[in-house]
Order: C-alpha cells, then structure tokens, then sequence
C-alpha cells in the first residue's frame, strides 16, 4: 500500500505560480511532480475530478495520490465514495 505524504497546507482560492512554488511537496497529490495541489476544499475536489487527466504519472504514483487526496478529503470533510483511484472517473 501507497503511503500518504500529504500534510495540510491552508491556502484558499486560485494559487499563482508563485504561490505553487512555495507549496511544500507534501502539500500536492503527486509529491514528486508537484501536481494537484491539495490545499482547500476546492482544490480536493478539483484533483478528484482531473485525477483521470493527469499526465506522466505512474501507477505507483497514483497510489501514492490517492492516499494523499482521501487524506486531504477527509480534513476538508468531502465525501469520497472510491476505496481506488482506478474508481475516478467512472
């Protein structure tokens, strides 16, 4: 099993470059491609949604995702039916 990385980083609303660049890696989905931010209710939802779209990722690394946005889900209190990533999108 993937283990979870994410840690909460509260940063409300739409995040600018620089702003992403102050993130750290344990702020995003994918740590190490620093993708998905996860830091707010909103920003969950939205990689929950794009998590299918998302590129030059491994399976390794979506386990990894996956574990980080059930984490982030659950301090943001959305409800997240999907026990895999392979259920997104379905």
């Amino acid at each position: 099993m993937a283990k979870k990385t994410w840690k909460p980083v509260d940063e409300h609303g739409t995040l600018s470059a620089a702003d992403r660049k102050e993130l750290p890696d344990s702020a995003y989905a994918f740590p190490d491609k620093r993708k998905e931010p996860l830091t707010d209710a909103d920003h969950v939802r939205n990689a929950m949604a794009r998590f299918n779209q998302t590129k030059d990722v491994t399976d390794a690394e979506r386990d990894q995702a996956f574990e980080n946005i059930k984490a982030a889900a659950a301090h943001y209190d959305i409800e997240m039916t999907e026990k895999s990533w392979h259920e997104f999108g379905r």
